[in-house]
């Protein structure tokens, strides 16, 4: 059934605590997605962010993240009093986050309602479930904490190595820093999965998202190195990245170890057979970032220092994705097959039947013969975008084109200035033959790149930007709806009411 979605990440919802939470306002936006009569959510990686605040960066591939743990509901729960976090000052701006104010804000807090807490029948049957990497994850966290935050390589070596003396002292000596951290993802994962329920219980489904490589100061790259192409000192020996192109002339050096396919194969591809499970039971949709790397992927000496001297290795492809299905069964999941296309990924994808992406500004070369052009979809069986996390806004891009581009966007999309371009867009994805159309919230508000989430290759002002409460206007709720019954993504005929009793005259 044709349907749509708007893509928002948890840390961008409004809220007064610095910060995105799973609490109230996630549940209003859910409230909000039912009204505008929306299918998905799609949401950014929930785990930690690690490295320029990135959750593609992140400490965990299963982690939630604790910044996201909703004080109201701890409150509720007996775990905080008012007075412990309503006076705190979490951020300095209720439209941009501030990473620096709100690390040090939040673990003061977080630490008292661990204080309150007694394990009951509940907490056990988590960690009965998921014992084995929430206490690797709480011992790798404790440990960071215990180092100043430092990587895991910077580490002693009986620590660094993960010898098993090393680690037992280490958690005997770090019993409560370990606690803590055990605490938050129980605490975490309790708030998600009661949204989640609520979304689903309201016809809403969450597409999560699955960064496709680990950072390298990461619990799993430390843990289990066997999975990595990583040297006798656990030196990366490659990291991933993209070849050099006309943007970026010495390419773009990621870091990200290399997974150890060959090994990953004999092991009968476990650890991704168990990562997808764990993917696929807190989302009901999987997006994998980055899919083209299961085809073929860059690999770039781990000293070099850009990615010129990279090459092409041949990916696992439909080897894991058989593994996969053979044992879990055909899932709910997204290809994002961005980027570098080439035959292997085109055939990868056509194998594994998941749809790819569409992102409408990747379209407007005036030959016109983009396949993100919706007159050349040549399937129904894709998800198309206005615009994505790593792309500008719908009008941060449209002010940005120029020339003959220009001139064929406005001839595309029927239109007669750049102002009324991200409005076109709009229409031009829901109107496609694609089954699925996702908006981000930005080209809904009409906002430029001061509200764009990322610029890639770049840190330091990334994955900030947060809706405001009076954002969400009942005009949106009404254009989203208008969009739908216009182009038959409710599954319902279009009523016949005139455009004031529908309450939205689309411009």
């Amino acid at each position: 059934m044709r349907a749509s979605g708007i893509l928002l990440g948890i840390s961008s919802l409004h809220g007064g605590y610095g910060i995105g939470k799973l609490g109230r306002e996630a549940y209003e936006f859910v409230d909000f997605l039912k009204e505008a009569r929306q299918k998905y959510w799609q949401i950014l990686p929930l785990s930690p962010t690690g490295y320029g605040d990135s959750p593609y960066q992140s400490f965990s591939t299963r982690a939630g993240n604790p910044y996201f743990i909703d004080l109201e509901t701890l409150e509720k729960e007996g775990l905080l009093k008012p007075e412990e976090y309503k006076s705190v000052q979490f951020g300095d701006n209720d439209r941009y986050i501030n990473y620096g104010m709100l690390y040090f804000a939040i673990y003061p807090v977080l630490r008292k309602a661990y204080s309150r807490f007694a394990p009951n029948a509940d907490y056990a049957a988590f960690m009965e479930k998921n014992g084995d990497w929430v206490k690797d994850y709480a011992v790798f966290s404790a440990l960071k904490d215990a180092h100043g935050g430092k990587p895991w390589s910077e580490w002693e070596d009986d620590l660094k190595f993960a010898r098993p003396d090393a680690l037992k002292k280490a958690e005997e000596e770090l019993k409560d820093d370990v606690g803590f951290y055990e605490f938050l993802q129980y605490e975490f994962y309790r708030q998600w999965s009661k949204l989640k329920k609520y979304a689903n219980e309201n016809g809403i489904e969450i597409i999560g998202d699955m960064p496709i490589y680990c950072a390298y100061d990461s619990v799993e790259c430390w843990k289990n190195p066997e999975l990595f192409e990583l040297d006798e000192l656990k030196r990366p020996k490659f990291v991933a990245g993209c070849p050099p192109d006309p943007y970026a002339v010495e390419g773009q050096l990621w870091g990200n170890p290399l997974y150890n396919w060959r090994d990953m194969e004999m092991n009968g591809y476990k650890w991704w057979i168990d990562r997808i499970a764990f993917a696929t039971e807190i989302y009901d949709v999987l997006r994998i970032d980055h899919f083209r790397a299961f085809a073929g992927y860059y690999a770039i000496p781990g000293s070099d220092k850009n990615a010129v001297n990279g090459q092409w290795r041949e990916g696992p492809r439909m080897k894991l994705f058989n593994s996969t299905n053979y044992w879990l069964g055909p899932k709910k999941i997204i290809a994002e097959d961005l980027g570098f296309i080439t035959d292997d990924v085109v055939q990868l994808l056509h194998d594994t039947g998941y749809p790819g992406m569409k992102v409408l500004q990747f379209s407007f070369d005036p030959a016109a013969d983009s396949v993100y052009l919706p007159c050349n979809y040549e399937s129904r069986d894709c998800v198309v975008y206005t615009s994505t996390h790593d792309s500008d806004t719908a009008p941060g891009w449209a002010k940005g084109l120029e020339g003959s581009s220009l001139r064929f966007c406005l001839d595309y999309l029927g239109v007669k200035t750049r102002e009324e371009i991200p409005d076109a867009l709009l229409r031009l994805a829901w109107s496609s033959t694609a089954d699925t159309a996702i908006a981000q919230m930005q080209d809904l508000l009409g906002l430029g790149n001061e509200a764009r989430i990322n610029v890639p290759s770049t840190v330091g002002q990334n994955w900030r930007w947060r809706i405001s409460k009076g954002d969400i206007s009942g005009e949106i709720k009404e254009k989203l709806r208008f969009l739908n019954e216009t182009y038959n993504r409710v599954g319902t005929v279009r009523g016949k009411q005139s455009d004031a009793e529908r309450g939205y005259v689309f411009r």
